[in-house]
């Protein structure tokens, strides 16, 4: 009877699949140089967006609910090129910061996330002349010329390898009020 269930044991040991939780896929910046001074910005080269742990979300210090309008605000601020003094001076300055609450829901971050990624993709799209679905796909398979020529359009690639759009949000770390 001991020999069956080992015999059981090893064949459900050898034959079951673990579920790999995959997150996701950030890349986060290098540990801080201890000895770089410090960075200085101006205010109005900053985007800011804040999730309560109600999920409750302000924009630029206002409360905002409808969310239909949030990727054009985006746009706009990164593309402002110092047209209007209360955006970005370029979009190589333009940061959106993007902070929670600790009791923000993940769906709700993810959802936000998702809409301020998105609002580089469809300029990077714009400037390569092709769809939002087209750049992604481009971007996913760099190995293909043709595809690689649409992502460095898309991005303005620059003679040092800087790219004229880069992505710049910052996420901060939320904060432990909620939750």
């Amino acid at each position: 009877m001991a020999d069956i269930a080992f015999l059981l044991l090893t064949y459900f040991l050898v034959t079951t699949t673990i579920a790999n939780d995959r997150g996701l896929s950030l890349s986060l910046p290098p540990p801080p140089d201890p000895n770089a001074p410090e960075t200085k910005f101006q205010q109005h080269n900053l985007f800011i967006i804040q999730v309560n742990s109600s999920d409750a979300l302000l924009v630029e210090g206002n409360p905002l609910s409808d969310l239909t309008n949030l990727k054009d605000d985006i746009k706009k601020f990164i593309l402002n090129r110092g047209a209007d003094p209360e955006l970005s001076d370029s979009p190589e300055k333009a940061i959106v910061s993007y902070k929670t609450d600790r009791g923000t829901s993940q769906k709700r971050f993810i959802e936000i996330l998702d809409i301020i990624q998105n609002a580089y993709y469809d300029i990077w799209a714009d400037r390569a002349g092709v769809t939002n679905k087209r750049f992604r796909e481009a971007a996913s398979d760099l190995g293909n010329p043709e595809n690689k020529a649409i992502y460095d359009k898309g991005l303005g690639k620059k003679a040092d390898g800087s790219n004229e759009i880069p992505m710049a949000i910052s996420i901060a770390e939320p904060t432990k009020i909620g939750g």
